[in-house]
């Protein structure tokens, strides 16, 4: 009796399975006046991979290969795990409700439409939110429609979005005033209800509420005069006037930080003693002739822009050392770093997952001294405000519920393999994720990383210069995958800031991202979200909801990346209250028009008018 109760059971189970997965993916079926302006459609690759059904994903985040569309449903689990380099559709129902980058959160009710290179390059093209979506997943289609109620459905919510953001700043800031806020969205709602009372020019109607609304959105959130508003950038300028008219730029847009990129690819943008010592390139060939971190320190300063020294510690570029006898693992081959798979290769080894990047041993108390004392170079010679340390951690293996996570754990070089068998009586290489020395094996590379941390710390506080590290947000993937242990870093106050990687457009995601460094870090550790909207070219609204989200979570400020993606699109987005104080009120006329906001999308929709005409 009980045998037969669990198989009906478990027909039950298979049977709602079914229904769900058959409701989650129903066909689109317009409404009654709704006009389909653009419809595309393009190739599934998979759906919620796995190593057996998409092999072409295995040593990429999420199982999503080169040029892949992948849907994620929640049978996948909490959130796609994908890098930064696509892009990532939200749908709940049939419906885009929200568009990121990556790792995006995986609605209850909906799934997750990702892409990579072309299939990136399709979704940017003909998905936006409130774009309808239809799969076939036997015929392994997805169709993409624009219609008119995409466009009324992103002006609704737009709306929406401004109001709930007035209203907390109404509650929260004695001083705020909504007015300019008001005047535009009054314009927006108007222009909504004409679109509900005309379908034939919805469209049109929908198109100035989304103009209004974006408008609206530009000023909502007020300028906050004590949070650090920063950016990264590749110092890509090449003399003293080039540099001064980036750093006019930027206090013009209200940024008050910099964060410098001075090594990076195992090379020095400054002409470096330390370099030289080892037998090193001793200076960034492109800026050879001259000192440009000692101008951008100078020149910031005057301008009152504090610079924090961006250093890539661990990462020493994708350029094959045999390429130039003087690279670091050109001249230290025996620096490596090594993967199990590979530990004993005769040839030096990179991270497919990373730009084919190369790596050094975190380990090695050579690297850790060549490192230090580069640095206290630094501190000492330019007397920065800030450091900020990047790739402090292990290239990226896969994730822990893959069979061969083991084999893609990195860190098995002939010195850490020694030191830990001298320990544990075991070379690591025989050690498998199921056995009890495991967690001794990862607590002995994170604690390598974490020493070089605690040496930075002591550098830097003795100079009373600010330590802050750049990190994966999610404490048990950082763990997991690069042996990043930076709860540990907080809780022994070896770090002044946190500058996480929020790699994202949506904020719903950014905001999971915000709160799981709030419960892990240290009351003492400021927090700077790092935001990569304008890197991932997301829209001005984008960005603004992010910020929204900083200020609400009361976290210490920001920092774009980067300098080289922060058009003038985004800076008169910033400027027009978040960065800089409002000097004077814009009162809006019947007659004033807002510059219309054109996406990929309507573009193609008035090629396709004019062909009709």
């Amino acid at each position: 009796m009980i045998k037969k109760l669990l198989s009906v059971l478990v027909v039950l189970i298979i049977f709602c399975s079914t229904v769900l997965a058959q409701d989650a993916y129903a066909p689109y079926v317009p409404s009654n006046n709704e006009v389909i302006f653009n419809q595309s459609m393009f190739r599934i690759d998979v759906v919620d991979p796995v190593a057996s059904t998409n092999w072409k994903g295995l040593n990429y985040p999420g199982l999503r290969g080169a040029n892949q569309l992948v849907i994620y449903s929640p049978s996948f689990g909490f959130r796609t795990n994908t890098n930064e380099f696509g892009t990532e559709a939200i749908v709940i129902g049939d419906t885009v409700v929200s568009l990121s980058g990556a790792d995006s959160l995986i609605p209850a009710n909906g799934f997750v439409i990702s892409g990579h290179g072309s299939a990136k390059k399709w979704i940017n093209e003909n998905i936006m939110v409130g774009s309808k979506i239809s799969l076939d997943l036997e015929k392994k289609i997805i169709t993409s429609y624009v219609t008119s109620d995409t466009f009324l459905y992103t002006a609704k919510e737009k709306i929406k979005e401004v109001q709930n953001m007035m209203s907390y700043y109404s509650q929260t800031c004695a001083d705020y005033n909504s007015k300019r806020t008001e005047q535009s969205l009054n314009k927006a709602k108007d222009f909504v209800s004409k679109a509900q009372r005309n379908s034939e020019d919805s469209q049109k109607y929908s198109s100035r509420a989304i103009e209004y609304a974006n408008m609206a959105m530009s000023t909502v959130v007020p300028y906050k005069q004590d949070e650090l508003k920063g950016v990264w950038i590749r110092p890509a300028y090449y003399n003293q006037e080039s540099i001064v008219k980036v750093l006019d730029n930027l206090a013009n847009a209200g940024i008050n930080n910099v964060f410098i990129e001075t090594y990076y690819h195992g090379k020095t943008i400054f002409p470096s003693n330390t370099m030289e010592k080892y037998g090193f390139i001793k200076q960034y060939e492109d800026y050879i002739g001259f000192d440009p971190l000692r101008i951008w320190i100078n020149e910031a300063h005057k301008r009152g822009i504090k610079v924090h020294i961006w250093f890539q510690t661990f990462y020493v570029g994708n350029k094959p050392p045999e390429s130039n006898p003087e690279y670091i693992l050109a001249k230290r081959p025996e620096w490596a770093n090594y993967q199990k798979k590979n530990a004993d290769s005769e040839t030096l080894v990179y991270s497919v997952s990373e730009h084919n990047g190369y790596f050094i041993d975190p380990a090695n108390p050579e690297v850790q001294n060549f490192l230090y004392e580069l640095l206290c170079e630094i501190v000492t010679r330019y007397k920065p405000d800030g450091i900020n340390l990047d790739y402090i951690r292990y290239p990226q293996s896969l994730s822990a519920n893959y069979s061969n996570y083991d084999m893609s754990n990195w860190g098995y070089t002939k010195f850490a393999r020694e030191e830990f068998q001298k320990v544990y009586g075991v070379d690591p290489i025989e050690l498998k994720q199921t056995d009890a020395l495991w967690n001794y094996w990862r607590f002995y590379r994170c604690s390598k990383v974490t020493n070089f941390v605690k040496r930075a710390s002591a550098l830097c506080r003795s100079n009373n210069i600010q330590l802050t590290t750049v990190i994966f947000p999610n404490r048990t993937t950082a763990m997991e995958t690069k042996l990043q242990d930076w709860k540990n870093w907080s809780i022994n106050n070896f770090v002044d800031g946190f500058t996480p990687l929020f790699l994202t457009c949506d904020d719903k995601t950014a905001i999971n991202l915000m709160e799981e460094v709030l419960r892990n870090k240290s009351a003492s550790t400021k927090l700077y979200a790092g935001l990569f909207v304008t890197f991932m070219n997301g829209s001005n609204s984008d960005l603004i909801k992010q910020i929204h989200a900083t200020r609400k979570y009361a976290l210490n400020g920001l920092i774009l990346f980067d300098y080289a993606h922060l058009n003038d699109g985004y800076v008169n987005t910033l400027t027009e209250s978040i960065f800089k104080p409002v000097k004077k009120e814009i009162i809006i006329t019947e007659s004033y028009t807002p510059k219309p906001i054109e996406t990929k999308q309507t573009a193609e929709v008035k090629k396709k008018r004019g062909r009709r005409k």
